[in-house]
């Protein structure tokens, strides 16, 4: 595929455009593996990395229970086989991005570069980035899932000495971006089992609020004061979307909440709204 594409539409680019390939069954899992691998070779030589779940240890495989990272993505057997170290989540700086960044970035050991400034970034240790990640340089393409799950999809150079990625993310971070969440979106809808979701679980905006100020450590008296109302109505509150969640218990009403995105960034509530009423 030629440079100077400077407007390719992500959903013509072959092999995986509208006339490539989508994940309805198991079955497609390998064919559309092969087909987002042959893309990131013809669009720069790059090798793919896929995790539909950072939390979780197992590897993609494909309908027949082979791991793609091995038999499709053409990584090497060796013992540092990254799709087989479950601690990587915790320890790789690429998933650490993919926590607190949705949009797609691209990294070396110099540090991490994304499209709009991200503070949250700059404590990310890069000091032992090569022997951490494998690569001298990666495109990211972070992947936030229902649910709070949190997939990543990289893309590294397959030959050595290619650390300034700056040039292929300007070009071609869109594309890796569409057909890398169509992927993981794929992948995690036919290999997934249904999250639970109550039947009713349309929360009112009072169980909302009480369920914010719960979820930043307030106690119900801290609550009733910061809203203006008293303690009984604010455990009727709780107790309301408990209900409604079908939770067992404080802590549960307020996971719940927070993966069906009720309570967005919790975090960004001000100091000046947990004033209590007069």
């Amino acid at each position: 595929m030629s440079a100077s594409t400077d407007h390719i539409d992500p959903a013509d680019s072959l092999p995986f455009g509208r006339r490539g390939i989508v994940i309805s069954s198991v079955q497609d899992i390998r064919p559309a593996a092969e087909a987002l691998r042959d893309m990131a070779r013809e669009l720069s030589n790059f090798r793919v990395a896929v995790c539909p779940n950072i939390a979780s240890k197992l590897p993609m495989t494909d309908a027949e229970g082979n791991a793609l990272a091995e038999t499709v993505f053409g990584w090497p057997c060796s013992k540092d086989q990254w799709w087989k170290k479950p601690l990587l989540a915790l320890i790789s700086p690429l998933t650490f991005v993919c926590r607190y960044e949705s949009e797609p970035f691209w990294a070396n050991a110099r540090g991490i570069h994304t499209r709009a400034p991200n503070p949250l970034l700059d404590q990310v240790d890069l000091s032992h980035f090569r022997e951490s990640v494998n690569a001298e340089s990666f495109i990211v393409v972070p992947v936030h899932l229902p649910f709070g799950q949190i997939g990543a999809i990289s893309y590294s150079p397959m030959e050595t000495g290619r650390e300034d990625l700056s040039r292929e993310f300007a070009l071609y971070a869109d594309i890796l971006e569409y057909h890398g969440r169509r992927f993981i979106n794929g992948y995690s809808r036919v290999t997934s089992q249904r999250p639970w979701i109550a039947r009713n679980c349309r929360l009112s905006k009072r169980e909302v609020e009480c369920l914010r100020w719960a979820a930043l450590g307030k106690t119900d008296a801290e609550i009733a004061m910061i809203l203006g109302r008293s303690c009984a109505t604010v455990r009727f509150h709780i107790h309301n979307a408990a209900t409604k969640l079908e939770a067992v218990n404080r802590s549960q009403t307020v996971f719940k909440a927070t993966q069906l995105g009720y309570l967005g960034s919790v975090a960004a509530i001000s100091a000046s709204q947990a004033q209590p009423h007069s």
